[in-house]
C-alpha cells in the first residue's frame, strides 16, 4: 500500500512538472501590419503584443507589408518587439509584399525573421520631410544614428549587421533569397503554416540571451485586429483625407455661422475639423503650407467682395495648390498629399467659397424692403401742404410728414428719412 501511494505521488509530480513546462496557451497571435508605420499602427502592434502576453500565447507572428513610415513610430514598435515576453516572428508576406524603409528595421528586430518568396526589404536611408536625401553634416548625424540603432540589435540577434547597415547607408534593398543567403533573415517561407512547421520545437535565443523552445504545432491562429477607433484614425492619418476634412470643416463652419440654425453643416464641419487637427498633430506638417492655404481662403473672400477681374481668385488658387503640396511633408510618398488631391479640392472650394461669400456680401448690401428702412427713397404724393407738418400717401398708407422746404398739396415727394412715426420728405 505504501509503495502504491509513493508511485501515485511520483505520477502526480510528473504531471504537474509536465503541465508547468507546457505552453500556457494553445494560441499564436497574428498581427497584420499592412499599413504605413505611424502612431496609430504603432499603438496597434503594441496592443497586439500586450494581448499575446496577457493570454500567454505561444508566439506572435507579425506580418509585414508596409512601405515604411515615421521614425519615432518605428522605434516604438522595435522597442516593443525587443522587450516582448512572448517570442515574436516577423514575416514579410504574403508573396509580393514588402517591408521597406521603417519596415526593414522592424523585420530585423524579430526573434525569428522570415520573408516569403517574391518579397523584398531594405531601402532604409533616412530622408527629409520632403523625401530628399539629407545632406552634409545633418546627413552624417542622422545616418550614423540610424546605423548604430540597427546594428545594436541585429548583431545581438546574430544577424549580418554590416549588410543591414548598407540598407541604410546605401539604400540597398534585398529579396528574400538574398537576405537569407547573407544571414539577414532566418528563412524564406511562403505562409504561416510553413513557419509553424519549420520552427516547431526549435530553440531560439531571446534578446536577453535566454534560450526558449517554440511550441507551435497544434496551436490555433488568433488574428488580432485593429479596433474600430484605430481603423478610423488610421484612415484619417492619410494626408489626402486629412486635407479634405480640414477644408470641409472650415466650409461647414462658415455656412453655419452665416446661416444660423441649419445645424447639420456646423456638426459635420466641427467633426471634420477635429479629425483633421488630430491627423495634422500626428503628421509632419509644414506650417508654411498651412499659411498658404489660409492666404488662399482670404484671397477667395476678397475676390467675392472686390472687383479684381479674377486676379485675387487666381492668386488664391495658386496659393492653395502650393500650400496643399507643402502641407504634409512625410518621408515616403504615402505620407504626402498628391497633386491630384490638391487640384480636386482647390477648384471646387474656390468656386463654392467665392459664391457663398458673394451671396452674403450682396445680402448685406441689399436695401431692406420692410419696416421703416423700407420707406427711405420711396415716392409718394403730398395730401396736404407740408412744411413743419402735413400728410403724405406712400405705399398706400398715410404718414405724418415734414420738410425743410414748403411743399404744396398734390406734389410728388420722396421719403428722405424716418423720424419716429414721421417721415421727412422732399419734393420731386
Amino acid at each position: 500500500m505504501k509503495s502504491l501511494r509513493n508511485l501515485t505521488l511520483v505520477c502526480l509530480c510528473a504531471v504537474v512538472l509536465a503541465l508547468a513546462q507546457a505552453p500556457a496557451s494553445g494560441k499564436i497571435v497574428q498581427i497584420n501590419l499592412g499599413d504605413i508605420v505611424h502612431p496609430v499602427s504603432a499603438a496597434y502592434v503594441k496592443d497586439g503584443l500586450n494581448h499575446a502576453k496577457d493570454i500567454g500565447a505561444r508566439a506572435v507572428i507579425l506580418r509585414l507589408d508596409t512601405p515604411g513610415g515615421l521614425v519615432d513610430s518605428m522605434r516604438e514598435i522595435v522597442e516593443a518587439i525587443l522587450s516582448s515576453p512572448v517570442p515574436v516572428i516577423t514575416w514579410v508576406g504574403p508573396n509580393g509584399a514588402r517591408a521597406a524603409s521603417a519596415g526593414f528595421f522592424i523585420l530585423l528586430a524579430g526573434d525569428v525573421a522570415v520573408m516569403a518568396p517574391g518579397t523584398n526589404s531594405g531601402a532604409a536611408h533616412p530622408v527629409t520631410a520632403t523625401g530628399q536625401k539629407i545632406e552634409d553634416v545633418m546627413e552624417k548625424k542622422v545616418v550614423s544614428d540610424a546605423s548604430a540603432y540597427i546594428r545594436s540589435y541585429t548583431a545581438k540577434r546574430g544577424r549580418n549587421a554590416q549588410l543591414a547597415e548598407l540598407g541604410i547607408t546605401e539604400s540597398r534593398s534585398y529579396t528574400g533569397e538574398e537576405a537569407l543567403k547573407n544571414n539577414l533573415i532566418d528563412a524564406v517561407i511562403s505562409d504561416v503554416a510553413g513557419i509553424i512547421e519549420q520552427y516547431d520545437e526549435k530553440e531560439i535565443r531571446r534578446f536577453d540571451d535566454r534560450p526558449e523552445t517554440l511550441h507551435l504545432r497544434g496551436a490555433t491562429i488568433e488574428t488580432f485586429e485593429m479596433n474600430t477607433r484605430q481603423r478610423i484614425l488610421s484612415r484619417v492619418l492619410d494626408p489626402n483625407l486629412a486635407l479634405i476634412l480640414a477644408l470641409a470643416g472650415l466650409l461647414g463652419l462658415y455656412v453655419e455661422i452665416t446661416h444660423p440654425g441649419l445645424i447639420l453643416p456646423g456638426v459635420i464641419g466641427g467633426i471634420s475639423l477635429i479629425l483633421a487637427l488630430f491627423a495634422f498633430n500626428m503628421l509632419p506638417v509644414n506650417w508654411a503650407g498651412a499659411a498658404l492655404i489660409l492666404l488662399a481662403i482670404v484671397l477667395f473672400v476678397l475676390e467675392a467682395t472686390m472687383t479684381s477681374h479674377g486676379i485675387l481668385a487666381i492668386g488664391g488658387i495658386v496659393a492653395m495648390i502650393a500650400g496643399g503640396l507643402m502641407l504634409v511633408q512625410g518621408p515616403i510618398p504615402q505620407l504626402r498629399i498628391r497633386l491630384s488631391t490638391t487640384l480636386a479640392v482647390t477648384f471646387p472650394l474656390s468656386i463654392i467659397t467665392v459664391i457663398l461669400v458673394r451671396l452674403v456680401y450682396l445680402s448685406h448690401r441689399t436695401k431692406s424692403i420692410t419696416g421703416g428702412e423700407g420707406m427711405i427713397g420711396e415716392a409718394g404724393v403730398a395730401k396736404t401742404d407740408i412744411h413743419t407738418d402735413g400728410k403724405v400717401l406712400v405705399h398706400g398708407e398715410y404718414w405724418n410728414a415734414f420738410s425743410d422746404r414748403p411743399i404744396p398739396a398734390g406734389a410728388h415727394v420722396r421719403v428722405k428719412r424716418m423720424q419716429g412715426l414721421k417721415v421727412e420728405v422732399e419734393q420731386l
